[in-house]
């Protein structure tokens, strides 16, 4: 399973005048992980710079030293959740899976888990990064491209090579990926919290949709 790769992006994104790389990823976890304590309570556009610098732990002068305004946060937010997401799926062995039905059956689940437990994140993401600048929301779009829709395509590729899914795998990437935010974005209109049996449905359709029954997984 390939990493996320934000090289390059966030360089020129989010410059910064430290040099020591690590510092600088450990910086913006610490600015994301206050600023979205922030974010999820009060909304975006409510919470000021001067109060994501408090909730971080950092003046003014620290925290424009990694970021340079609010869109550079919100930014560095998607980044981070692709991170979180990737590091759970290793820890959960995914990579380890030799047969590619399973794989990409256990990917579904997993990201499924993931984005409801991660409800709030995920909407956060997925109804402020409209307000991004231009120049901001194109690389987004870029990293949303390249590390998810990109994982399941490679993922689809890999069945594929069994001729087992038939279709533009494109276009099935792109829609994998819109489904694994279902239940995040919708799970306010279902009667019962969604649970278990609501993923099991969830990860059951997708695979009917693709064209494999439980059988064959």
């Amino acid at each position: 399973m390939k990493k996320p790769s934000h090289h390059g992006m966030i360089e020129g994104m989010v410059p910064s005048p430290a040099k020591d790389a690590d510092l600088i990823q450990s910086k913006h976890e610490q600015i994301v992980k206050g600023a979205c304590r922030l974010f999820f309570k009060k909304g975006y556009h409510r919470t000021t710079i001067r109060e994501i610098a408090l909730a971080c732990g950092m003046s003014m002068g620290q925290l424009y030293h990694y970021i340079s305004s609010r869109d550079d946060v919100l930014f560095l937010t998607y980044k981070q959740m692709q991170m979180v997401w990737y590091e759970h799926l290793v820890k959960s062995g995914v990579e380890e899976i030799v047969d590619p039905l399973e794989r990409l059956k256990r990917a579904v689940r997993l990201t499924l888990e993931f984005a409801l437990k991660n409800r709030d994140l995920f909407l956060f993401v997925y109804t402020e990064t409209k307000y991004l600048d231009k120049r901001h929301l194109q690389v987004v779009l870029e990293m949303d491209d390249k590390n998810v829709v990109g994982f399941w395509r490679r993922l689809l590729r890999d069945v594929n090579g069994g001729k087992k899914i038939g279709g533009d795998l494109d276009f099935l990437a792109n829609l994998v990926s819109y489904l694994m935010v279902f239940l995040p974005m919708r799970g306010w209109n279902l009667k019962e919290k969604p649970n278990g049996e609501y993923l099991d449905a969830v990860t059951a359709f997708i695979m009917k949709g693709l064209g494999i029954s439980e059988e064959a997984v």
